[in-house]
Parts: structure tokens; C-alpha cells; sequence
């Protein structure tokens, strides 16, 4: 049985709302850290480090450029000349296949060609103005940040941010999900915990949540099977 149009245009709408700055969307994400700073030192400055893969990635350059608010806020200041830490971040979306998937459901608006990877995934694409349709735009992203102290070599702090939903502007999205690997710290909670973000409007605001249901065992749990209609 087909399944009515109304979903459709519900994300059709969330889409075009979300591009003219109208509408929310609650970004959910499942973040877990790891720290061995019981504090920020007085000069917490930072530089952006790259991987052997990562060197000659162009998409690298703007990966960076979308974490360094989320660094900001978290208390470290960018110096090139002479940091205290090293900072390597990487950023992850991959499309697969919706949970709302209806094979019978022919209706719709046409297909989606960018896509947004990095990391062992190389790439990058922004997307189209044409919306996807709503059965098969469905996207797995992840974010992860790795502090290093350079005096000593030493890692300091891991994050990982992890969230699926509906085809959302990569350049609001990944912010938010860096925005989210970074709360609590220097000192986050432990084991993995749930961070809302709420996207759209004139502000994007944190919000505390509980820790996530039946986390994963490892330290980015994976999307689930299914979820509740956005």
C-alpha cells in the first residue's frame, strides 16, 4: 500500500524551511567522550593537525572551518604559531537507505547527487536545489575531534558525535554535531549520553539530555534500524 503524500511533504516542508532560516529541527546525537584534562590551562591555544590521508584533501580545509566555532566555545583558541595543543577533526556522512523506505511509493521529486565525506571516506558535495525524495534521503553523519597535547604527545581528548536523519545543509548540520561532541568539556560525563540541537531560527541551542538507550559498544554507536517520523 502506498503510503499517503502527507510525509512527504512534511519533510518537503522541514527542507525548505530549514534553507530560509523558518523553521526548527531538533538534531539528535549520541556523543561519547574520553578526557585526561581535569581542567583547561590558562592559554589553551590549538592548531589544526592533519593525518597523511587528510593532507591533500581540499573537503579537510572546510571540515576544520565548521569545527573551529564548536572549538571556540569550548574554551581553545586557534594559534598557528604557538599552539599548546594539536587538533585533528573529521567529519562523516554517508546516505543509506531510509527507514521510512515504502518501494511502492512513487511519488516524489527526483534523486540526490552531492555527497559529504571525509576521513577514509574521500569527498565532497553540497548537494542541489532539487529536494530529495523524502524514502530515500537518509543520512548517517559523524563528527570526531582528537586533542593532543604537543609537549607531550600525549592524547587528551576524544569525542565522537554520531546522528541519522533526513537530508539537512551540511554546512548547519556538521556545526552542530561538532557542537555537540564538544559539550561538557574539558570534564564531559561518561559513557555514551544523548545531545539535542536545536537547528533553525535565530539561535542554535544545546540541550542536556540523559544518557542514550542502550548504547553501543563502541565508542560511536550506530544508527538505528528505524526512528519516529521527524
Amino acid at each position: 500500500m502506498k503510503r499517503p503524500p502527507s510525509r512527504i511533504v512534511t519533510v518537503a516542508a522541514l527542507a525548505a524551511a530549514l534553507l530560509t532560516g523558518c523553521g526548527t529541527y531538533l538534531l539528535e546525537n549520541n556523543v561519547q567522550s574520553f578526557s585526561g584534562l581535569p581542567s583547561l590551562p590558562a592559554n589553551p591555544t590549538f592548531t589544526f593537525e592533519r593525518l597523511p590521508s587528510q593532507a591533500n584533501q581540499p573537503a579537510q580545509a572546510q571540515v576544520e572551518s565548521l569545527a573551529d566555532p564548536a572549538l571556540f566555545k569550548a574554551g581553545l583558541r586557534r594559534d598557528d604559531a604557538s599552539p599548546r595543543y594539536a587538533v585533528q577533526v573529521s567529519a562523516r556522512v554517508q546516505r543509506v537507505l531510509s527507514p521510512w523506505y515504502d518501494p511502492w511509493d512513487s511519488w516524489g521529486w527526483g534523486g540526490w547527487g552531492g555527497h559529504f565525506a571525509h576521513g577514509h571516506r574521500m569527498g565532497l558535495g553540497w548537494g542541489g536545489p532539487i529536494l530529495p525524495r523524502s524514502d530515500q534521503a537518509w543520512f548517517q553523519r559523524e563528527v570526531a575531534v582528537l586533542v593532543r597535547d604537543k609537549s607531550s604527545n600525549q592524547v587528551v581528548y576524544e569525542t565522537r558525535a554520531a546522528s541519522d536523519g533526513p537530508w539537512l545543509d551540511n554546512a548547519v548540520v556538521l556545526p552542530a554535531m561538532f557542537d555537540a561532541a564538544l559539550q561538557g568539556f574539558p570534564t564531559p560525563p561518561q559513557g555514551v549520553r544523548r545531545v539535542n540541537i536545536q537547528l533553525g531560527g535565530e539561535t542554535k541551542q544545546a540541550q542536556a539530555a540523559a544518557p542514550a538507550a542502550s548504547p553501543q559498544p563502541s565508542a560511536v554507536p550506530a544508527a538505528p534500524a528505524s526512528a519516529p517520523a521527524r
